[in-house]
């Protein structure tokens, strides 16, 4: 396949075959991902890589929170006390609920809304959030889970690598028939992954990555989302 090909074939995977990545494909895809693009080469990130049990453990751990924060992210006070009582507040990093700048709520807004009615949840539905939330935290129930850290002092030049990396990572995945998905609420709570990993203290979680074989029957798949052109500043006139 062509690389234009690659980059426009590559989607969000949210369903997954029940079939595990193969050691030497996943390490394969580790390699090339570490052929990216760096600021001075610093690379300032660090990948936690899990499959079988632990996976398992993490994603466990992480669904038990999707009632409270689906509450929590619309702003219900109940279930911000449930998860001050349970010990299920947020753990962050960094912030990963809060206002978009207007002009990028635009494009959140309209995504959002044309992801939730390509799945039949309407806006009321509580119950249909909540479990889509888990699935999020869930990671989709896909065969390998990557919990992405960013070194603090760099920012933001090491969050930069770190969508350099992601991006190289997604695509070598998707040149060997992979999919991917970056879970970004999964930032909101790092203790699973503290649970099963040991992180340098400088590091801060800033996203999730799920990967497998997408499973190509599960009308979830069929979601493209839309890419704009780039958006390009106007010159001056002199």
């Amino acid at each position: 396949m062509e690389f234009s090909e690659l980059l426009q074939a590559r989607y969000s995977v949210r369903a997954y075959l029940d079939k595990p990545v193969e050691p030497e494909v996943l390490q394969a895809v580790l390699d090339d991902a570490r052929h990216c693009a760096s600021w001075s080469n610093t690379r300032g990130y660090v990948l936690a890589v899990a499959t079988g049990e632990r996976l398992e453990r993490i994603r466990a751990d992480y669904a038990s929170h999707a009632e409270t924060g689906s509450g929590m992210l619309r702003g219900r006070l109940g279930a911000y006390l449930r998860a001050l009582r349970e010990g299920k507040l947020p753990q962050a990093d960094f912030k990963t609920w809060g206002k978009y700048p207007p002009e990028l709520r635009k494009r959140q807004v309209a995504n959002g809304k044309r992801y939730y009615t390509h799945l039949g949840i309407e806006r009321g539905d509580e119950t249909g959030r909540v479990q889509q939330l888990r699935q999020n935290l869930e990671m989709f129930q896909a065969p390998v889970g990557i919990y992405v850290f960013v070194h603090r002092a760099l920012l933001p030049f090491s969050a930069q690598d770190t969508g350099l990396m992601l991006s190289t990572l997604m695509l070598a995945a998707a040149n060997r028939g992979l999919g991917t998905v970056a879970i970004g609420t999964l930032a909101t709570w790092r203790k699973p992954v503290d649970k099963e990993f040991y992180i340098p203290k400088d590091y801060g979680l800033i996203t999730g990555l799920a990967m497998g074989y997408p499973d190509p029957d599960a009308p979830v798949n069929a979601y493209r989302a839309e890419h704009p052109p780039l958006t390009l500043a106007e010159p001056r006139h002199v």
